[in-house]
């Protein structure tokens, strides 16, 4: 339907395509360094959220685990805390 309505109203071609990843995570780590360098190895599973902090994109929950189990010092957060304060 959604197809239809923009080709009709906006005359715009469009395709949908399956999405390889099913889980995303915010990502964040105490030390700045780590966090980069996670993100530098998964430039392609990374993606920055409307705040542009990074959300790691992962296949499936295996995929998921398995990045955790071997990056240690990255956070995978579920849900997005905005209640974080500065230290005083």
């Amino acid at each position: 339907m959604l197809k239809e309505r923009l080709k009709i109203e906006y005359g715009l071609p469009v395709d949908f395509e399956m999405a390889r990843f099913s889980v995303c995570r915010w990502i964040a780590a105490d030390a700045r360094v780590d966090l980069e360098r996670f993100i530098d190895a998964h430039r392609g599973d990374i993606a920055r959220d409307l705040d542009g902090d990074p959300v790691f994109l992962a296949p499936h929950e295996f995929g998921l685990n398995y990045e955790a189990e071997r990056w240690k010092a990255i956070r995978f957060a579920a849900v997005k805390d905005y209640q974080v304060r500065e230290p005083a």
